[in-house]
Parts: C-alpha cells; sequence; structure tokens
C-alpha cells in the first residue's frame, strides 16, 4: 500500500470532513502562531534527534538538566506566601511546612521592596498587605523562628532591596549559629524586568547593576548553595507578553547581568552555576511545555556559543515556575482550581524544578489557609498520584511538541537579536522598547477577549448571574500600629554609634567599587533598617524615573 502524505490526508479525508462539518473556528493559535490541525514526520524533516534533545543531564538539556530528573526526587513544591508582620508569616510558613511543603518562599510587602520601613510616612496603608513587613534584623529572626535554616532553603521575591533582605537572612542565621556554606536558597534579585513591567525599582539601572554584581561575587566566596538571583520572565507574560517574549526578555536581561559580572572580573563558568530563572505558567497547556523545554535549549546555546562556556553547570537553566496569576478570575473563582491544575501539570511535564501553585482565591484577596493547603495538594496530587514523574520527558518525540519547542526557539532567537540590535536589554529598556512590545501582546489579548475569539470560561462565556460567597482572608488593620511601635522601640534599644557606623561606611562605599555586602551585612547585624540604608544610597544614587512610552 501506498504511503499517504499530510497533504494527501489533508486534501482527501480532513478537507472531506471539514466541508462537511465546520470546525469551531477559522484559526487556531498559541500566542506562539497558528496551529495545524494535524502534525506529522514531515514536520520534523530536518530534525536530529541529538542535537535538538540530546540525554536529560547533557547538552543542550532540552530534556532535563537532571539524570533522573523526578524518578530521583520531585521538584522543590515552594509555596509563595508572606502577609502581616513577621510573627504571622512565620505561622503561615510552619503550617505549610507540616502539610508537606519542601521549601520556602517569602512575599514581601510593598514597602519592603522598596526600602521604606513600616513606620514611614510614604508605607501608611501597604504595610503587610500584599506580603509580610521587613524592617530589621529583629523582623527576620521572628520570621525565621523554629525554621532550620541549614535544612530548608527559602526563596524571596525581593529586588530593588535585594542584597539588604539577603544581608538580613545571612545574619538571622549566623544568630541560629548556621553555616553559610549550607544555607541554600534564591533572591530574585533581578531589577531590569522591574523597569520593564513589575515597577518596584528604586535607584537607576547602573547602581543597580552594581549592586547585583557585588551579590555574585560574595556568594561565589562566602555562600556558595545560594542562587544569587532568579531572572524572571513570571512578571513580564503576568503583564500581557507571548510566551516568546517571555523567553526572549528574561534572557536578554540574563546577557545584560553576565556582561555586568564579568566587565567587574567574575569568570562565567564560576558564577553561572548560581544563575536561576522564573518562568510563568499559563493556560495553552502544550505551548507552555514546549517553552520550558525550548528555554533550557537556548540557555545552553547561550551559555556555550557566546561565553565558551566549558562547565555543564553553567550551561543548565534550572528554573522555578509559579502557575498563571493573570489567568485567574474573580467570577467563578473554584475554575481557577482547574486552571492551577492544568497549568501545574504542564509545568511539570515540561521539567521545572520548582513550583508554586496560586490559590483559587487570589483574584479577590490573600489566600485564606483552606486554599493555600489545597494548593499544595494539588502539587502533591501530580507528583504522588498522576505517573507523569515516572518516566523522564514523557512528551519528546511529539511531531506537534517538537515543532512547537522549535518554532518557540526560532522567535525567542529573533527577539533576542533585535534587542542586540538597539544595544542590549539595558539600552532596550532606556527606549521603552520592551515595554512597548508587552503592550502591544497585551493590547491583542484584551481584544481576543472581548471578541471571544478567547474564551475565558465564566467571564465572557458560561457566565452565571450570581457569585457564590467565599471567605476572603484581610490583614488585620491592627498590624501597622504594631509595627510602628516594635520600630520605635528597636531604635530606642540599638547601638546609636554602631548604626551611624554603618550607615557612614556605606555611603562611602556607595561611590566606590568596594563590594556592598560585607557592609551591608554589618549594618543590619547592628540592627539599622532597610529604611535607613536605602536612604543613605537614594541620597547618593538618586531614584530611577520611569520612562514613558508611547
Amino acid at each position: 500500500m501506498a504511503s499517504k502524505s499530510n497533504h494527501d490526508w489533508s486534501t482527501g479525508t480532513y478537507g472531506k470532513a471539514v466541508g462537511r462539518f465546520p470546525e469551531r473556528r477559522e484559526h487556531f493559535e498559541t500566542s506562539s502562531g497558528g496551529v495545524e490541525p494535524l502534525y506529522g514526520p514531515e514536520h520534523l524533516a530536518e530534525w536530529n534527534y541529538h542535537e535538538q534533545l540530546g540525554y536529560p543531564g547533557e547538552y543542550p538539556f532540552t530534556r532535563g538538566v537532571q539524570p533522573t530528573m523526578y524518578r530521583g526526587r520531585l521538584w522543590t513544591m515552594r509555596q509563595y506566601a508572606g502577609f502581616g508582620d513577621a510573627e504571622e508569616s512565620n505561622q503561615r510558613y510552619k503550617f505549610l511546612l507540616q502539610q508537606g511543603q519542601t521549601g520556602l518562599s517569602v512575599a514581601f510587602d510593598l514597602p519592603t521592596q522598596i526600602g521604606y520601613d513600616s513606620d514611614h510616612s510614604m508605607a501608611t496603608g501597604e504595610v503587610g498587605k500584599v506580603g509580610v513587613a521587613i524592617s530589621s534584623l529583629a523582623d527576620m529572626e521572628t520570621l525565621t523562628d523554629g525554621i532550620p535554616m541549614e535544612e530548608i532553603t527559602t526563596s524571596m521575591t525581593i529586588n530593588a532591596t535585594a542584597p539588604i533582605l539577603l544581608a538580613l537572612y545571612v545574619a538571622a542565621a549566623k544568630k541560629q549559629g548556621a553555616d553559610l556554606s549550607k544555607i541554600g536558597g534564591t533572591t530574585q534579585n533581578d531589577i531590569l524586568k522591574e523597569y520593564i513591567a513589575r515597577g518596584t525599582y528604586i535607584f537607576p539601572p547602573r547602581p543597580s547593576l552594581r549592586l547585583i554584581t557585588d551579590v555574585f561575587a560574595w556568594c561565589k566566596d562566602e555562600l556558595p548553595e545560594w542562587n544569587t538571583i532568579s531572572i524572571s520572565g513570571y512578571h513580564m507574560r503576568e503583564a500581557g507578553c507571548t510566551a516568546a517574549q517571555e523567553l526572549a526578555f528574561t534572557f536578554a536581561d540574563a546577557i545584560e547581568y553576565v556582561d555586568a559580572a564579568i566587565s567587574v572580573g567574575l569568570k562565567f563558568d564560576e558564577f553561572a552555576p548560581r544563575l536561576a530563572f522564573f518562568w510563568a505558567c499559563h493556560s495553552n497547556f502544550l505551548e507552555e511545555i514546549a517553552k520550558f523545554r525550548a528555554s533550557r535549549r537556548i540557555w545552553a546555546r547561550i551559555a556555550k556559543e557566546r561565553y565558551s562556556s566549558e562547565n555543564p553547570r553553567a550551561q543548565m537553566l534550572r528554573f522555578h515556575t509559579q502557575t498563571g496569576g493573570a489567568t485567574l478570575t474573580a467570577q467563578q473563582p473554584l475554575n481557577n482550581v482547574i486552571r492551577t491544575a492544568l497549568q501545574a501539570l504542564s509545568a511539570v511535564l515540561g521539567g521545572t524544578q520548582s513550583l508554586h501553585t496560586n490559590s483559587y482565591d487570589e483574584a479577590l484577596a490573600l489566600p485564606t489557609e483552606e486554599s493555600v493547603e489545597l494548593a499544595l495538594r494539588t502539587q502533591q496530587v501530580i507528583g504522588y498520584e498522576s505517573g507523569v514523574a515516572d518516566t523522564i520527558d514523557p512528551l519528546a518525540g511529539s511531531y506537534y511538541i517538537e515543532s512547537l519547542t522549535d518554532r518557540v526557539e526560532r522567535e525567542t532567537m529573533a527577539y533576542i537579536e533585535r534587542i542586540e540590535d538597539i544595544g542590549g536589554a539595558l539600552t532596550g529598556i532606556e527606549q521603552g522598547f520592551q515595554q512597548r512590545e508587552i503592550q502591544e501582546s497585551a493590547f491583542h489579548l484584551q481584544r481576543q477577549a472581548e471578541t471571544k475569539d478567547r474564551i475565558v470560561v465564566g467571564v465572557n462565556d458560561f457566565v452565571t448571574d450570581e457569585m457564590a460567597p467565599v471567605e476572603l482572608m484581610r490583614p488585620s488593620p491592627e498590624t501597622e500600629r504594631k509595627r510602628a511601635a516594635s520600630l520605635e522601640k528597636l531604635r530606642a534599644d540599638r547601638d546609636h554609634e554602631a548604626v551611624e557606623r554603618s550607615l557612614t561606611k556605606i555611603r562611602a562605599a556607595a561611590s566606590s567599587d568596594e563590594n556592598m555586602m560585607p557592609l551591608l551585612i554589618e549594618a543590619v547585624e547592628a540592627y539599622t533598617t532597610v529604611g535607613e540604608i536605602c536612604g543613605v544610597l537614594r541620597e547618593e544614587w538618586g531614584e530611577y524615573q520611569e520612562t514613558v512610552t508611547i
């Protein structure tokens, strides 16, 4: 029997069926482009297994960075949490650890993120609202009380003030008597995406980059198990960019950070193994899997071809994933349980190293203890009951998955080249390039929902008139008052001369090339506050003014 081609099937059997029963829409697409009705061998005609895939734990790491992947151990289940004061958040962390969470992920309130103490006038109304309020070592000691810092890895979503919060974490670990060589975790520390999409910046880009390279250099010698940065596509994806833009803008930022580190004398193969990445996982199940697989291959090639890496660990892209906060809906919030479960499964099939699953009520308020537990259980059901973790990269070889992985890679590299032509990520930010691209993509996404080209269940279709009541969590209004009182006492009781000495040293170092990390640790150990340190640096470096894009 003669073999039939995809073209023969398309014009024959398929064409006749579509002629009798039209498809449910004229075009099918992902954010990476159109989707054909069927994928077969002809879509991979030029495809080379060893060049495109290889084996798990080996270059180009498409199939995973660990040889055994989840057959060795499951991904780290790391639920993002933090609210109110340090005592309240400490209780939530202990609850999550008791429920089987395997790593901590700290959310900080807005004043902490932009360098104001809880009693500053700029903090009014925001203390403890979207994360935990941390102003001093006393707060960090309370936050980590009863949590063995040598055993539990902690991720901190903090950027402009990341070096100061890392200094606080190190000082708290020393107070516990911990061996710093065993302390593991991550500071997000990714300031460039703040200028692009998130907005919690303080200082201009160049001094901010200096702080980041100081962290790279200090951790290399003093905190070897710490991931010095989590280069984040998540927030840009949440702002509306496509899957390929998420990768491209993130890798362009990574190149900027790497070049800055090399310019101060650091060697790629020495610091790159501690770079981590952070991806969003949105609702197009198969496109997200392809995105994760493509991201590993792209980074491996950047490391080897651009930076002449010879260290396989420096070529491995290790990433954390968070399910899509922007995909959660206030309407029919229980639907978010389903969205989160599918997104989490996509992240696992894509080979994530750690995962946060959003709670169903997050479009309405901070998650309750009940909803957080259910979100964690979602990961546990996938890990222990579904069987998808029993073999490595189970979707490899799928004609569609491999074609889509290749397409995402091509689109990503084309964007990276455009940014390179501009002069790099920092120049692009200064010119508003990335911001404009995200705005255009977000507009297109919104228009799709408005015209119902993209269905959002419960929002623009399958709508119900009444919304079932959902129990919401609200931080205590007393938190702000309590925080102000505790800071007043701290300032009265500490060694004032030690605080002044530490701030004087930081001021002097701001205009030199001295590594700031030892000075920040010395300052926080004297109970100098985050706001006081940032106040000095604001005076020395100024504050960043956002570029308006049109």
